[in-house]
């Protein structure tokens, strides 16, 4: 599934990188440590966090994931977004919870 159709689905708001949407995605990681999710998500994951500093996008990039999705209506702070979209990662934001965003993919790509 591309992440523009995920987006679509989901009313996800692209922040950033909007070219990115292209990528596909291939699974799901939640979590909000970045130690976690380096050593555990899967390179196409879309990762689900609470977490929106700048840190996120070297994980992002170290582990080829396609997209991060920002829940519970955090912010994404303009220093994170313009880095994000200076080394192509894709940020989408949601209001909904993790537990909700994770459940409407399971459904999607399962």
């Amino acid at each position: 599934m591309k992440l523009a159709d995920l987006a679509e689905e989901l009313s996800l708001k692209v922040l950033t990188y909007n070219e990115g949407t292209s990528r596909e995605v291939s699974g799901c990681y939640i979590s909000d440590m970045l130690s976690d999710v380096m050593a555990n998500s899967k390179k196409g994951d879309i990762w689900i966090t609470i977490q929106a500093h700048t840190n996120i996008l070297a994980v992002a990039n170290l582990k080829n994931l396609s997209g991060i999705i920002v829940v519970n209506g955090r912010e994404v702070d303009d220093e994170t977004l313009k880095r994000a979209g200076a080394e192509k990662v894709t940020i989408l934001s949601s209001s909904l919870s993790a537990f909700e965003v994770a459940g409407k993919i399971y459904k999607m790509i399962m």
